[in-house]
């Protein structure tokens, strides 16, 4: 059902614009990623050991906010293309 929806759904920025726009889904995808990355450094520290393991937790902390915000800007505007549940 919801793979049919998609299939037919045809979305262009216009029509688009009745959901969500592009900008709110960035800003969205901006403040989840702080969140998540706080988590992620909290919890990359404490299984790399604690103390002397803040560089390597900072990278996986880094690594880790722009992959996922791009997945999440890009799940959310694909949300944005499906009607079901509007």
């Amino acid at each position: 059902m919801i793979t049919e929806k998609v299939a037919q759904a045809k979305s262009t920025y216009k029509s688009d614009v009745q959901s969500e726009k592009p900008m709110r889904s960035i800003a969205k995808a901006i403040s989840w990623r702080v969140v998540g990355t706080i988590d992620t450094l909290v919890v990359s520290y404490l299984v790399l050991g604690g103390e002397g393991h803040i560089g390597e937790a900072s990278a996986i902390a880094l690594v880790d906010f722009v992959t996922k915000m791009v997945l999440y800007f890009a799940h959310e505007r694909a949300w944005n293309k499906i009607h079901w549940g509007r």
